[in-house]
């Protein structure tokens, strides 16, 4: 089970983007990508025959995994994930300072 999921709000924790709050939009390997955080300037080259213009672009860049915490919204701060299993045997996973699930 990943600490990490589609749709989880996160804190940038090192990076450029430091103290920022996302949406994690997609999960890589040991990656993922962040709604409008870690943009980079991309030149691209115009090809008229697929439709696509020419310009410099803002794209989302993968931030490592390890350089982002879930947030907690009880305590409103960035926190450590844990997973367990529950009563009915099903592995979900909680914050580690108020040992609650993660919805």
């Amino acid at each position: 089970m990943q600490k990490i999921k589609l749709n989880d709000e996160v804190v940038v924790i090192a990076g450029k983007d430091k103290g920022s709050t996302g949406t994690v939009t997609k999960v890589l390997n040991a990656k993922v990508l962040l709604e409008g955080l870690n943009l980079a300037k991309k030149h691209v080259r115009p090809n008229p025959n697929a439709g696509v213009t020419g310009g410099i672009k803002e794209i989302e860049m993968p931030l490592a995994i390890s350089n982002i915490a879930i947030y907690n919204p009880a305590s409103k701060k960035a926190d450590r994930v844990g997973i367990r299993t529950n009563k009915d045997g099903i592995k979900e996973r909680f914050f580690k300072s108020n040992d609650e699930a993660i919805v």
